[in-house]
């Protein structure tokens, strides 16, 4: 190893450091939600090694894929468009906020309520357990929000080290963190090979992933990259969803008791990207009440879904 390389590695040592000294609740928070995430995971992997690759992992890896491939299908029209209006790229992102919510609520808390209280044998203990799960899923994305390099439209640039990393690496992390809670809740859907849970969920965030690439895209066109090159980077942000989705199944695959956590782990994770993400930035241009109708029709639609296939 070089010289710069190891000075290079110790400059960034240097920068994490004193981010974590300076977000000290924040660290402590990722820290737990970490910890609690990988003791779920070795767990699942134990009775994966032992049963081998079960329904559920073979599930939630193609809903996972569904994802994938709906992000670069929205992704596609930017081979041809260089611009959305604003209003209706606003009201897009509100409705998929909207399916969101409601796949949160109905495909995720819902099920874990009923996990939970089946494993408990009560409705308060239940509510408990799946609220614990929350608060993880929260932690997780409030710590990977402070400490992964990435870029906000409204706030620049966030996270440590964030100056050493080129712009387009920056959004392309932001919407990442974005998809990798949507691909958890696939595979946490789909752990149990539970098709009236995972397939609602999987088809409304696929529904919501189109627009969402067709975001990435043609923001990445308006900074000056080619058709070609957006398009790429976008489909590219798709791939957390498979990822995502595996570890979903990893988390909620094994013992009785991660499957509600699991649940309300992914529902926290999605409420938190909704709230922080996705209805700023569809109010941060003066267009409030037409993103609000959006979301309100996403939420109708995920209703719709989840009544239908669940």
């Amino acid at each position: 190893m070089s010289m710069e390389s190891l000075a290079q590695g110790a400059g960034w040592m240097e920068t994490m450091g004193r981010h974590v000294r300076a977000h000290r609740i924040a660290a402590v928070g990722l820290g737990l939600s970490l910890a609690a995430v990988i003791a779920l995971l070795l767990g699942s992997l134990v009775e994966l090694a032992v049963g081998g690759a079960s329904d559920g992992l073979k599930l939630g890896f193609v809903g996972g894929l569904a994802g994938f491939a709906a992000t670069g299908l929205g992704a596609l029209p930017a081979l041809a468009m260089r611009t959305m209006p604003q209003k209706l790229s606003d009201v897009l992102l509100g409705g998929a906020a909207g399916m969101m919510l409601a796949a949160s609520a109905f495909s995720l808390i819902l099920p874990g309520l009923a996990a939970g209280e089946q494993l408990a044998g009560s409705r308060p203990l239940a509510a408990l357990i799946v609220v614990a799960g929350m608060g993880l899923g929260v932690l997780l994305m409030l710590g990977l929000d402070e400490f992964t390099p990435h870029e906000h439209e409204t706030i620049g640039v966030q996270g440590p080290g964030s100056e050493r990393v080129g712009r387009i690496w920056l959004f392309v992390f932001a919407i990442a963190l974005h998809n990798l809670p949507e691909g958890m809740a696939i595979g946490v859907g789909f752990s149990h090979a539970d098709m009236t849970v995972g397939l609602p969920l999987t088809t409304a965030i696929a529904l919501q992933d189109m627009p969402e690439g067709l975001a990435v895209a043609l923001a990445l066109r308006g900074g000056g990259y080619s058709a070609p090159y957006a398009v790429a980077m976008a489909v590219a942000t798709g791939l957390m969803e498979p990822l995502g989705a595996v570890l979903g199944v990893g988390l909620s695959g094994g013992l009785a008791i991660a499957y509600p956590i699991g649940l309300g782990l992914a529902a926290g994770a999605m409420l938190f990207v909704v709230s922080h993400e996705v209805i700023p930035e569809t109010h941060r241009n003066g267009h409030q009440t037409p993103a609000t109708i959006g979301l309100m029709a996403g939420f109708a639609v995920m209703m719709v879904l989840d009544t239908t296939l669940g």
